[in-house]
């Protein structure tokens, strides 16, 4: 049963022969590898063309930004399923993986898209920018939403990695419309909400790439390669000094049982 598009069966990203490996129009023995760096070859495997020396920069440093941040959901369950299963790596990276959603670490995609819908309501006629962040703020206290890129539970004064980001955008001229409105963003919201909300890491890091020029549909792409550099750290520390069934027994010592009690015997 055919299932969706059946035309266009192509692919520009590689190929193979008896003699060589073709990856994006480079001869892989050849020209790559040991004369590339991974960030290079990253954005050549996505994009079909290296970046530029500031892409580059702009990319290793929301990578270093968001690689780590310690024993986050997805880091327990990675390091619980390698205590568990210590011949799985691959379980135990995948665990890590797909606890990635849009509250941890995948939020970047989400303030990207946001960051990204906010800019187009800015080029409706009579628009600008602050009237466009100003609407849909509005639009996201009426329905009780949460702000995507701002605010933190531990970093309430200011996300310290958020910062030195947007610094970095400044001082090597990256900040372009992405900065602004995250920025504007920053300003507005907590006016309108009532509540401090200093931009946060999630936010900072699709600013960055959209105006470096990183695709929003591939957004979530730089958390994941970022937070799976984490993971194998964590794993390796696992096989060396496992911490993952202490997570588990503190989980259990933490949580209470309040569901009904047992009935007694007849």
């Amino acid at each position: 049963m055919r299932i969706g598009k059946q035309d266009g069966a192509f692919t520009a990203i590689a190929t193979s022969d008896a003699h060589s490996i073709t990856i994006r129009g480079h001869d892989l023995c050849r020209d790559l590898i040991g004369k590339t760096d991974f960030t290079d070859y990253f954005w050549l495997l996505v994009l079909g063309d290296k970046p530029t020396a500031l892409q580059r920069d702009v990319t290793n440093a929301c990578l270093v930004a968001i690689a780590e941040h310690g024993l986050v959901p997805s880091v327990q369950a990675a390091r619980m399923t390698l205590a568990a299963a210590p011949e799985a790596w691959q379980g135990a990276m995948s665990a890590g993986l797909l606890g990635m959603g849009t509250v941890v670490a995948g939020s970047s995609e989400t303030a990207g898209r946001y960051i990204v819908e906010i800019l187009e309501a800015a080029k409706a006629p009579g628009a600008d920018l602050e009237s466009a962040v100003r609407a849909s703020l509005v639009e996201l206290k009426a329905k009780r939403a949460k702000v995507p890129g701002l605010g933190h539970p531990q970093h309430s004064g200011g996300d310290p990695r958020a910062n030195v980001l947007l610094e970095f955008a400044d001082a090597r001229s990256v900040s372009g419309d992405a900065v602004a409105c995250l920025r504007m963003l920053g300003r507005i919201a907590p006016e309108v909400m009532n509540r401090p909300l200093p931009i946060n890491v999630s936010g900072a890091i699709p600013a960055l790439m959209l105006d470096a020029g990183w695709p929003i549909e591939a957004m979530k792409g730089i958390p994941l390669l970022a937070r799976a550099a984490g993971l194998v750290a964590h794993l390796y520390e696992e096989s060396q000094r496992s911490i993952g069934f202490i997570l588990s027994h503190k989980a259990d010592l933490a949580i209470g049982y309040d569901g009904p009690a047992a009935t007694a015997a007849e």
